[in-house]
């Protein structure tokens, strides 16, 4: 069933606009997903060989689609499940590779193509078409939100919102919420956004947190106080300071986000300190790029061994994706096993480790504030490092935070989601 580009028939028919006695209110076709897609500019002529349907838009420009995909793509029963917007079309299934055997452009300016060698007759949306122009993207895999490197010494405080009265509206997963909207921009974009003038009833923080998606358990529980406690099972609940470290390594998948709500804080000292792992690795590939391979490469041990627990697990304390960009930083001292490596990648483990840590003493990289009750922090906990200054419980006041875990792919459904009825309003409105 392979293509053949050498068998394709230059047979060319430039097609505009049938039927002309067409209503143009009739409705467009459906998409193979649940999503609004504005036509926000039109199609005015198409061409087609058997593989290749070509689109030509008002604007000038052209798009290419292979009869393939196109097929893959529909959004008529025998492709996808009507009720779920699944795929159920197995392509390996048909008689032989789908091809292109007429084309044309409706009045109301979708396209129905009627393919080989099933003979099924199939329409396409425009305002879908255009959103999934492949043939014409600079990047293929885009980001739902640039990434912005940060240092602390660029910034007086986190990108803020004030949150008042927020809580007490309705919450519908379909509707739009620009606040949120904004939140989660700055989350994906930057590692982390602040949130202030919230509720402070414990326990509150369930509430605003599945405003973004369900809260991840872990040994902590759903929802875990951050105050001084006696016999605590961690440094985060005593007073003391803590260094710059992500949350977790110690899991196979740590964490994607983490949520901080303050309830109470009137203690002397405690400030946060939040600082762009991002940013400190690329600035340690700049200047010392064979520590940054170092770290890279060599998988450090990553322990929680506590009394009722022993999470342990292994990786690079810097990680790239496929493509070379940062995916994630594991970096916390305190939650460091023995380093079981090969002999020889022991002494430069060390120096790329020491050197890193020179470097997040940097001042250039560290934002400092103070939380006040009512304020929620969120933050990439794949890339933000979070730190605290030591607070004197001796002299009085109390500080409590709340904190829980949720996934970077809750944050991106919720975005996308947002984004999905911007563009609905934007429909109802034409």
């Amino acid at each position: 069933m392979s293509a053949d580009p050498d068998s394709r028939s230059l047979r060319h028919s430039r097609v505009s606009s049938q039927s002309e006695t067409q209503s143009r209110s009739q409705p467009l076709p459906a998409t193979p997903d649940f999503d609004a897609w504005p036509v926000e500019v039109a199609i005015i002529a198409i061409d087609h060989d058997p593989q290749i349907l070509n689109v030509t838009w008002q604007d000038g420009s052209q798009s290419r689609y292979h009869s393939i995909w196109l097929r893959e793509n529909a959004a008529d029963d025998s492709t996808v499940n009507p009720a779920t917007r699944e795929r159920i079309l197995d392509l390996s299934r048909l008689e032989a590779w789908p091809t292109i055997e007429h084309a044309r452009l409706e009045a109301n300016g979708a396209i129905t193509i009627d393919f080989l060698p099933e003979r099924r007759r199939l329409s396409f949306h425009p305002g879908w078409l255009r959103a999934h122009d492949y043939a014409n993207l600079v990047e293929h895999e885009p980001p739902l939100v640039p990434r912005t490197l940060w240092l602390g010494s660029d910034r007086e405080e986190p990108t803020t919102l004030d949150a008042t009265g927020w809580m007490e509206r309705d919450h519908d997963a379909t509707s739009v919420d620009s606040l949120l909207k904004q939140a989660l921009e700055a989350v994906i974009g930057e590692g982390l956004v602040r949130l202030r003038n919230l509720p402070t009833a414990p326990g509150s923080l369930d509430a605003i947190a599945r405003r973004i998606g369900p809260p991840r358990p872990t040994n902590f529980g759903n929802l875990f106080d951050v105050r001084a406690k006696p016999d605590p099972d961690s440094n985060a609940y005593t007073s003391l300071a803590l260094p710059p470290h992500v949350d977790l390594p110690t899991r196979e998948y740590q964490p994607g986000l983490q949520l901080l709500h303050c309830l109470e804080n009137d203690t002397v000292g405690g400030e946060a300190v939040m600082m762009d792992g991002f940013a400190v690795a690329e600035a340690l590939r700049e200047r010392h790029p064979a520590h940054f391979a170092t770290l890279t490469r060599v998988r450090w041990c990553y322990a929680n061994t506590a009394r009722t627990s022993d999470y342990v697990w292994f990786d690079p304390m810097i990680k790239l994706d496929a493509r070379g960009e940062f995916d994630e930083v594991r970096i916390a001292d305190f939650l460091r096993g023995p380093l079981m490596a090969p002999f020889d990648d022991v002494e430069p483990a060390y120096a790329a480790l020491m050197t890193l840590q020179s470097l997040l003493r940097e001042p250039e990289f560290a934002l400092r504030f103070s939380y006040a009750p009512g304020d929620l922090v969120i933050f990439d906990n794949r890339r933000l490092l979070h730190a605290r200054d030591a607070f004197d419980v001796s002299q009085g006041g109390s500080r409590w935070l709340q904190g829980c875990y949720l996934e970077r792919d809750e944050a991106r459904s919720r975005l996308r989601m947002l984004k999905r009825a911007e563009r609905q309003a934007r429909l109802e409105d034409a």
